[in-house]
């Protein structure tokens, strides 16, 4: 990729603070060489560096980095709260779990966006955990896709989408809209059959900055939803599952308790005609969901891990963000590279303090991204989102849009685990 000369230049300026750290609500006179902690211990084959970099030739950044070498004895997995439906701070789940590390990853339903719909934990797009499927693609948008392959790490970035269908035991099959979301609201647009914009009722099935809404949906709840599914309307209707897929009770209106180890499918619209149908207690219903490539057909090898982002930031080593590349807005970023030779970095850009941290444009990060050895790039959530925990320690300095200093609750994490 032949970079911009601002970037050489910056280059040149770079510091290296291994080891370094700051946490949330850090006080707005802190000097830029931050106080240092003890380095984390992280096992071989993993490295953590702290850089600040001028990503705009001008202004400074202080920059996070995880490297994982692909044989490094450690495995990746997505990590979500004690509830998929509410959201909690990457340090809380990190912890929680045992992770060595992790960052922040899916974009979500976050309680000040406007077309908020109740949960704040609920991730947009594509979201996998440890094999499991919890929220279906936004269909077309980039994808982090993270598997096993002969015992090494695995990890790919590729454009998505996914293919649902649930089966009665009768035979009759019909599509599956969704999985652990308020159905009928489509924040991002990208899904299957019947979506239209909110605002002008036009048919939209490519993804989009807004709010698609259908009247008639099926969406699969599955445990990790760890809430009541919503209230739904008079006419709308829940089948109970059980662990095997066995139908216990179909509740109408929906909403409801979600069964411990088992699901529900919660119908709207013709939806509900379907469930009356092929849904009655004792039936069994089996529930499949495909991820695709764009050619349509299966994504190869094994995929533990996916979360969906909303820019491509590299595609062979060359900036894959078409007219985005033109935006000049700065905002903290979260940002996940893989090398030609499959090491993943896991990179955090602070922003948002004048003097301290100048952010990066989406052009700035794929730059980054490239100077680092990345062949491929993705965007995941960034703004206040964006969060580095290594060794139980907040690295990053995340920041309001406001520019307060605050840890932001979010969907979910990507997180480091010990193998």
């Amino acid at each position: 990729m032949a970079r911009p000369s601002r970037l050489a230049a910056a280059l040149a300026t770079v510091l290296v603070l291994a080891g370094c750290s700051g946490g949330a609500g850090v006080p707005d006179g802190l000097a830029s060489s931050r106080p240092p902690v003890p380095a984390p211990a992280l096992p071989e084959g993993v490295s953590y560096q702290e850089l600040v970099r001028k990503l705009d030739g001008r202004a400074n950044s202080h920059v996070q980095v995880l490297t994982i070498r692909p044989d490094a004895r450690v495995k990746m997995a997505g990590l979500h709260g004690s509830a998929l439906a509410h959201a909690e701070t990457v340090r809380e789940m990190a912890k929680a779990a045992g992770a060595l590390a992790a960052v922040n990853a899916s974009y979500f339903d976050i309680s000040t966006g406007k077309n908020y719909g109740g949960y704040d934990g609920d991730p947009l797009g594509l979201y996998t955990e440890r094999g499991k499927m919890l929220s279906e693609a936004t269909n077309g948008r980039t994808a982090l896709l993270i598997g096993d392959k002969d015992g090494r790490i695995d990890a790919r970035i590729d454009e998505v989408t996914t293919e649902g269908q649930v089966i009665s035991d009768d035979g009759a099959r019909r599509e599956l809209d969704g999985i652990n979301r308020v159905p009928g609201r489509i924040l991002g647009c990208g899904g299957v059959g019947g979506d239209r914009l909110a605002v002008t009722e036009v048919p939209m099935e490519e993804p989009y900055g807004g709010l698609c809404t259908d009247d008639a949906e099926l969406v699969a709840f599955t445990e990790d939803w760890g809430d009541g599914t919503p209230p739904g309307t008079p006419d709308s209707a829940e089948a109970v599952l059980d662990r095997n897929g066995q139908v216990v009770e179909v509740r109408q209106p929906a909403g409801g308790p979600v069964p411990e180890k088992g699901s529900t499918l919660y119908a709207t619209g013709s939806g509900v005609e379907w469930l009356r149908s092929h849904a009655h207690e004792g039936n069994k219903i089996t529930r499949s969901i495909r991820m695709n490539d764009m050619t349509g057909l299966p994504v190869a090898g094994r995929v533990d891990t996916a979360v969906g982002g909303r820019y491509r930031l590299l595609r062979d080593g060359a900036s894959a963000l078409g007219d985005a590349a033109a935006s000049t807005k700065k905002a903290p970023r979260t940002a996940v590279g893989v090398t030609a030779d499959g090491a993943l970095l896991l990179v955090t850009i602070d922003g948002r303090k004048q003097g301290e941290d100048a952010g990066a444009t989406l052009a700035e990060a794929a730059e980054l991204l490239a100077s680092l050895g990345a062949k491929d790039g993705i965007g995941l959530d960034g703004g206040g989102s964006t969060s580095m925990v290594v060794g139980g320690e907040l690295r990053n300095h995340p920041r309001e849009a406001d520019g307060k200093a605050t840890e932001r609750p979010v969907a979910n994490a990507l997180a480091l685990f010990a193998r």
